[in-house]
């Protein structure tokens, strides 16, 4: 079968991806399937959205018939809310019932679908996203902590809790910077209230959705990187921040313990404001602590696949299945 497989990757296909509409906000969905589908381009094959010989289907396009295809599952949406949506959930269900195989970007997504959908593990491939060689952040050379935090200001991505958790520093000096775009724009109006009402706004920036330069900007001038979700299927900005250097304080949620070596971070429970608050009060007030969870931060990173290793392995299931 590896022969077999070894042998597909070399053949061109054309491959058809049905995904989502272009979204007005960037996930970490919406980049995988971009930069999977630069990555395939880039080896050879074509990405065409109408047609092609395998079809690959993004789950969180809603309504696509996935009867013969190969659906690609960032993580089930029925599942982000507690208790899940019975509506959702059973589309979900059929969806991944019709489909001849599965691509999940995490092993705990992979789990889930087993243990909550039916699904055969032996249907299911793991195909994590990709990292690209970023530059190692230097951090900000002045004395105050500078804390990094990106991610859709949604409720499932705990900001309000991280918010919580540093009121409890009062002693210590540190800012926060939350970049991610007002999704729910609700929720993003309740965020800078509720930074106005724990009288910690003069410490806190709501970057917006940066990106190009003032992102890289964002990244190179952070000190720690945290971001607590209370659900998460891979979570590539963890990865990311990794793969520049930061250490990290993040929550047990998705593929995050597997991704986060103990030396380079602290992971804490959804929630837990107090747990939180003591792991980001040792990172702010240890510079010494800082410089080492970098350094693991960074060397545990190296081995993260190239987005080019993953879509050669795409390909391979895409032809093995189509």
């Amino acid at each position: 079968m590896t022969t077999r497989l070894g042998m597909l990757r070399l053949r061109s296909m054309r491959i058809r991806l049905i995904q989502p509409p272009p979204a007005a906000s960037i996930t970490g969905a919406a980049v995988y399937n971009a930069r999977i589908a630069e990555a395939l381009a880039a080896v050879g094959h074509t990405v065409d959205p109408d047609s092609g010989e395998a079809t690959l289907i993004d789950s969180f396009a809603q309504g696509a018939a996935s009867d013969g295809a190969t659906v690609l599952v960032h993580h089930p949406r029925a599942l982000e809310t507690d208790p899940p949506d019975p509506a959702l959930r059973a589309a979900e269900a059929a969806l991944f019932d019709r489909a001849r195989h599965l691509v999940t970007t995490s092993q705990q997504t992979a789990d889930q679908l087993t243990a909550s959908f039916g699904v055969p593990p032996q249907k299911i491939t793991v195909i994590v996203p990709g990292i690209d060689d970023l530059p190692r952040s230097p951090g900000s050379p002045g004395p105050t902590a500078q804390v990094l935090s990106i991610g859709q200001l949604v409720p499932r991505k705990g900001h309000d809790t991280l918010l919580r958790a540093l009121t409890k520093l009062f002693d210590l000096d540190w800012h926060l910077t939350i970049a991610g775009p007002p999704t729910d724009p609700v929720h993003a109006a309740g965020l800078q209230a509720l930074a106005e009402d724990l009288n910690i706004s003069r410490h806190v920036t709501f970057a917006g959705q940066a990106t190009g330069a003032a992102l890289e900007a964002l990244w190179h001038q952070a000190d720690l990187f945290a971001l607590t979700p209370h659900y998460e299927g891979y979570g590539m900005v963890f990865a990311e921040a990794l793969r520049r250097g930061l250490p990290v304080v993040a929550t047990h949620v998705g593929a995050v313990p597997t991704l986060l070596v103990p030396d380079a971070g602290t992971i804490t429970a959804p929630g837990d404001t107090d747990q939180l608050a003591k792991a980001l009060r040792r990172l702010i007030f240890d510079r010494a602590l800082r410089r080492d969870m970098a350094e693991a931060a960074w060397q545990s990173a190296r081995d993260l696949p190239s987005w080019a290793e993953q879509a050669a392995r795409l390909a391979a299931v895409l032809a093995a299945h189509k």
